[in-house]
């Protein structure tokens, strides 16, 4: 106990000192990272975008994180994130930048707080690097610069570690309990994902604190049972209140938060399966089927744009679409296929892995000459703590089904924590000449060098051949020169030191810029050359790699020129149409995109809500490529709305969006976010009607889902707004993948 105390007196006395100069430009490249051109993201996610506007405008709408201001459905996440979002844009007003700021800032924090837990056991040294390793991850800076979740549960998973380190130090349950709460405060964030770090924090919790085993299950229990009522609490609140008094819950098939939560976001991450109509389809090598999540959704929505002629179409050499990264190899949205060796696979390794062969052999020196029966020493425990987070996530993302290359930032903290506390370690016993021990450093060095060489050699087009060379080289030389001097007492140590530095972490530096030099994605945020595009594989042969959209294809409002062969995209291997592409809601036809029947435009397929003008240049409305106003359409409606609720419904969130952030009026989505949520019955869309609740219906053809019933109906007893009074003329050059929209009336006596 005296031990206990002594340390917490030496923790009173580092926090009186000065703060640490080397970390002020670790702090500032973060920043740099983080915050740099955040306010040139006009939309953001739009979808989220969508509910933070939502959520300002009532206090019903906030506590349920309801998409449109009408509270119709919620959006597919738990609240927290989007509360801490709307306070944001409370304070500094709506703007993209003001819904960013959260995650930027949750971004920097994960930094520092980094630097606290390693640098208190490890050193200061180990403490400073584990935060540049942060700092420079790719994945961090171009997930926090976006609206989407992970950034921010990361933040308080780690807050959660900070707790429960304290725990173990001073021996109070109270801290034990706060650490539990805090991930029941992020299951609410993004639900399971959340618990992924459990078991890290019970192995720790057992093999570090010196108490009994009756204490530690009791006092785990205890804790454990509060996580799980935090983390339920307003799932409860919100399924056991009557679904006329609350939005439906967007996403599930049952109106039902836990569903969500334990199927959606849960089990069907694992498996790959997701529910489109109410029935569950095998995803990991298939994209017939319309995916329920919302960022896969948001990748069809930002598909290609094609200005060929039906001529044109018909070529199967034009029409294909081939894969971010050019080739199906790469597995679904650059993910990969699963096995053992996935994060070493391309389009996972440029988000996450630059580091990953000397955070292998850190973890080697680290654990060398540990006995299983102990005892362990406070860098032994801390380090089994850091791998008992790294191998269950690790293990995940190598099999799931389903999830997106942003997800991986969850390996960011461990690896950042062994890249500083081994790089100390590997260090010293190469310095103290350490037998075998002293080979890691060396050996580090040279597998990781490769592995970047390796990373790198599919962007040869984008980056040059000199900076592969070049880490390649000096990888070898200063393995070499280690190892040659690894017996001789000299000099140049520091300097050596210096040098690895620098060659391990320019390209990931590099990599982590890449979002501010290309352009970043909000829906789908990824780093590397072609960051834009939002799928973060090896870059396309398109010419301008600064556009947005899939491997710099042109966005909504844009000429869109020449088609080229080299911006198709093929299904990933194991399609079961035989090789064909078959979107959502269409049809195969030899790999060829249909557009909806009843399209007038010589079979190329058009925006449903493109904007009249381009956005400006100073601007980026990076929310999908639906995420544009027609502002003639938009006219038409706001003028010939009668006292309606909502300004007109459609058939999913991606055409409802940007209406709902320029407007703060209610758009409906009819089916939630993809369209395929079992909301809307024919009745129900009659006594609404009836209400005068909604009578115009803007339906494009994509994102039926289950609303087949409801959409043949809206058809069959509706008038037909001629295109003339809502469309532009110009929208001849506005194509997409949603299809040729059509405007109906309905109004029922």
């Amino acid at each position: 106990m005296k031990h206990m105390n002594s340390e917490v007196k030496e923790e009173r006395t580092s926090n009186k000192k000065r703060i640490d100069l080397f970390l002020v430009p670790i702090v500032l490249i973060a920043a740099f990272l983080n915050l740099f051109k955040i306010w040139t993201d006009e939309y953001a996610n739009a979808y989220y975008t969508a509910a933070v506007k939502s959520m300002l405008q009532s206090f019903h709408n906030f506590f349920y994180a309801s998409f449109d201001p009408g509270g119709y459905v919620t959006i597919d996440k738990p609240p927290v994130v989007f509360w801490i979002q709307t306070i944001s844009a409370k304070i500094f007003g709506f703007h993209g930048w003001s819904v960013i700021l959260p995650q930027a800032l949750a971004g920097i924090g994960s930094v520092l707080l980094l630097y606290v837990l390693v640098k208190r056991t490890f050193g200061v040294w180990a403490g400073r690097l584990a935060a540049l390793a942060m700092a420079l991850t790719p994945i961090v800076p171009a997930v926090s610069r976006t609206n989407n979740i992970d950034s921010m549960l990361v933040f308080t998973l780690l807050v959660a570690t900070w707790m429960l380190f304290r725990a173990v130090r001073t021996a109070k349950f109270g801290w034990v309990l706060a650490a539990f709460a805090m991930i029941g405060v992020a299951f609410n964030m993004k639900m399971l994902q959340a618990y992924m770090v459990l078991p890290a924090f019970y192995v720790f919790y057992v093999v570090a604190t010196k108490i009994t085993w009756k204490k530690k299950i009791a006092f785990l229990t205890t804790a454990t049972a509060l996580m799980l009522a935090v983390s339920v609490s307003w799932a409860v609140v919100v399924d056991s209140t009557s679904a006329d008094k609350r939005p439906y819950m967007g996403s599930s098939q049952t109106n039902s938060v836990l569903e969500l939560a334990f199927g959606y976001n849960g089990i069907n991450r694992l498996t790959g399966n997701t529910s489109v109509t109410g029935s569950s389809h095998k995803q990991p090598s298939q994209t017939q089927q319309q995916t329920a999540s919302s960022e896969t959704k948001q990748t069809s929505n930002s598909s290609s744009d094609s200005s060929q002629s039906s001529n044109q179409r018909k070529s199967s050499s034009s029409q294909k679409m081939q894969a971010p990264g050019g080739g199906n190899q790469n597995g679904m949205f650059n993910t990969g296929n699963p096995g053992p060796f996935r994060l070493f696979q391309k389009g996972l390794s440029d988000q996450i892995s630059w580091l990953l062969p000397f955070v292998i052999f850190s973890i080697v020196g680290l654990f060398a000459g540990v006995k299983f029966k102990g005892p362990y020493t406070t860098k032994q425990k801390e380090s089994l703590f850091w791998l008992a987070w790294l191998l269950p996530v690790a293990v995940f993302f190598s099999i799931a089904g389903f999830f997106h290359q942003y997800y991986l930032i969850m390996l960011a903290p461990p690896i950042a924590a062994f890249a500083g506390a081994g790089a100390v370690a590997l260090w010293s016993m190469y310095k103290q000449r350490n037998g075998w021990k002293s080979w890691l450093l060396p050996g580090g060095i040279l597998t990781t060098a490769a592995l970047q060489v390796y990373i790198m050699s599919p962007y040869v087009s984008s980056i040059g051949v000199a900076p592969i060379a070049g880490v390649g080289a000096l990888g070898v030389i200063l393995a070499l020169v280690l190892a040659v001097r690894k017996e001789r007492k000299n000099s140049l140590t520091n300097y050596l030191g210096a040098a690895v530095l620098v060659v391990l972490l320019a390209m990931p530096a590099y990599w982590a810029m890449t979002p501010i030099i290309y352009g970043g994605n909000s829906m789908l945020p990824a780093a590397g050359p072609d960051s834009s595009s939002g799928m973060g594989g090896p870059p396309s042969t398109a010419t301008n790699s600064k556009q947005s959209g899939f491997n710099g294809m042109q966005p909504p409002g844009s000429s869109s020129g020449n088609s080229s062969s080299n911006n198709q995209m093929q299904p990933p291997s194991g399609s079961s149409n035989g090789g064909q592409l078959q979107m959502p809601g269409g049809s195969s036809n030899n790999g060829q995109m249909q557009p909806p029947s009843g399209s007038s435009n010589s079979g190329q397929m058009q925006m449903p809500n493109s904007t009249l003008s381009k956005a400006s240049s100073s601007k980026r409305k990076s929310g999908g490529m639906n995420a544009e106003v027609n502002k003639k359409l938009l006219n038409y409606l706001t003028k010939n709305n009668t006292g309606e609720k909502y300004l007109f419904a459609t058939t999913d969130s991606t055409s409802a969006a940007p209406y709902i952030i320029e407007t703060g009026k209610p758009v409906m989505a009819m089916g939630g976010f993809s369209g395929s949520d079992p909301i809307l019955t024919v009745s129900k869309l009659k006594a609404m009607i009836k209400k005068g609740e909604v009578k115009y219906f803007y339906l494009s053809g994509m994102g039926k889902g289950g609303q087949s019933d409801v959409i043949k109906w809206i058809k069959e007893n509706s008038k037909e707004i001629p295109s003339s009074k809502w469309q532009s003329t110009s929208l001849s050059s506005q194509q997409g993948p949603s299809g040729n929209g059509t405007l109906y009336e309905i109004t029922l006596k």
